[in-house]
């Protein structure tokens, strides 16, 4: 599984935008032919409904963001930025998911169409290095464009997927659409969701390779974590293969990692190949 040689970050800006259009625009069809929001979703605890308002409220909130429209997240914004990341979205999550009444869930696919498109339209000419505020992640967090983009359509992919297995509907994931997630969204988000009392005083480095996609370098030392995007050979620790839906699924929970392992879709390899299921220990998910 080689790495991707070709990386132009203005293209594949826009082929994330182009991905999240498609879908949401997927996603509208799928909830729109959803004739009951009350049955559980693929996520447990959500129905399809709180799953649908969830995507609601994330879609505004990069919209709101990305157009410098005033939202008052005051009420669901937890004070100071104390705890794991994990733990501050799922408190805003849980917020999030009340703002929108039944009636308002029942027209979720056009609300987030709606959004989509204030989103895309408002950073059309904007380059992928423009700043996007992102209070939910802390106080005076921001999220560059390229990466708030990829985030979105990592919400729209994995909450879809919860939806169709909530309402028995197939919900493909495309290989090129998860390898733009974790192109431009994962470099970013691991960082920010490292539990650094896990890593203080841990020192390891993980090249994570996925076939057809971006190559990863990651490197973990005394509490911190920095993500490289195709950067120069080196020696790392542990090297991660794997197939870029797979892995996708595997780090947000939505498919079992001894599966991915039987099957031939997640290796491990390198000097110290046992270190790789210690990742996800590391980077802890809502």
């Amino acid at each position: 599984m080689g790495a991707d040689t070709g990386f132009d970050p203005a293209r594949e800006h826009e082929r994330t935008r182009a991905a999240l259009a498609s879908a949401t625009a997927r996603l509208g069809r799928l909830l729109d032919a959803a004739t009951d929001l009350d049955v559980p979703s693929g996520l447990p605890g959500w129905s399809v409904g709180d799953t649908a308002a969830h995507l609601a409220a994330v879609h505004l909130a990069y919209s709101a963001a990305a157009s410098a429209e005033p939202v008052d997240w005051s009420g669901l914004l937890p004070a100071g930025e104390d705890g794991l990341l994990a733990e501050r979205i799922a408190a805003v999550n849980a917020g999030a998911i009340t703002l929108f009444d039944a009636e308002q869930r029942a027209r979720s696919g056009e609300f987030i169409a709606e959004r989509t498109a204030v989103f895309l339209d408002g950073t059309a000419d904007q380059s992928p290095e423009t700043p996007i505020a992102t209070p939910w992640y802390g106080p005076d967090r921001s999220l560059t464009l390229a990466a708030a983009t990829g985030l979105l359509l990592s919400e729209t992919l994995l909450h879809g997927l919860d939806i169709a297995r909530g309402t028995g509907t197939a919900w493909p994931i495309g290989r090129d659409e998860a390898a733009l997630v974790l192109g431009q969204a994962i470099p970013a988000m691991m960082p920010l969701a490292l539990d650094h009392a896990r890593a203080r005083g841990v020192r390891r480095s993980f090249d994570l390779a996925f076939a057809g996609g971006p190559r990863l370098s990651v490197v973990v030392a005394d509490g911190a974590m920095t993500v490289t995007r195709d950067a120069p050979p080196r020696a790392h620790d542990c090297r991660i293969a794997a197939d870029p839906v797979t892995f996708l699924l595997v780090s947000f929970k939505r498919a079992p990692m001894w599966k991915a392992i039987a099957t031939g879709r997640m290796r491990a390899g390198g000097r110290r190949p046992w270190l790789a299921t210690s990742l996800s220990k590391l980077v802890a998910t809502p």
